[in-house]
């Protein structure tokens, strides 16, 4: 992950007792935990990227090529990734033409609304996703130097988090 000396202290239990000495100690925790979830999307993407670099492929990409290689028919509308991917259509738009560039997905018109235009991924697509999958299982989904009970945990307060801001909906 690059050529960064590693640090001998914790630069985030450090701000947070210097939160601490300036008598922010109702906010300290939060602060911290923003911090280090902050840090570690850092430190995940950082993995995700050397996964997929051999590849071509962005994480943006993987995901709306997964998305489309799990979907019943192969394809979706462009609408539909960005609503399931939460991105907005510029990002699904560009995401779409690169993968298209490199003909792993195509273009399709819907059968039944012509209004609509469908991603559809390619033979080509479904293998580079499939290797990219086996890279990424291997390299940083299996490999999360944590343990299963402490990865679930995390996970978990993630989720309780993310529904409490309104990210989704459970009913």
């Amino acid at each position: 992950m690059g050529t960064r000396p590693v640090l001998r202290f914790d630069p985030i239990a450090e701000a947070r007792r210097n939160w601490e000495a300036q008598g922010w100690h109702d906010a300290s925790p939060g602060m911290a935990m923003v911090t280090s979830v902050m840090r570690a999307q850092q430190i995940l993407l950082a993995r995700v990227h050397d996964a997929l670099k051999p590849f071509g492929l962005t994480f943006a990409q993987y995901e709306a090529l997964m998305l489309l290689w799990f979907s019943r028919t192969g394809s979706l509308p462009l609408s539909k990734i960005g609503h399931r991917l939460q991105v907005h259509p510029t990002s699904v738009t560009n995401v779409i033409d690169r993968l298209e560039s490199k003909q792993l997905v195509e273009r399709v018109p819907h059968p039944s609304d012509q209004r609509t235009t469908l991603a559809r991924i390619t033979r080509t697509g479904r293998a580079l996703a499939t290797k990219a999958t086996k890279a990424l299982n291997e390299q940083v989904f299996a490999a999360t130097g944590m343990a299963d009970t402490s990865v679930q945990a995390l996970t978990d307060s993630i989720t309780e988090m993310r529904e409490r801001a309104g990210d989704f909906d459970v009913d």
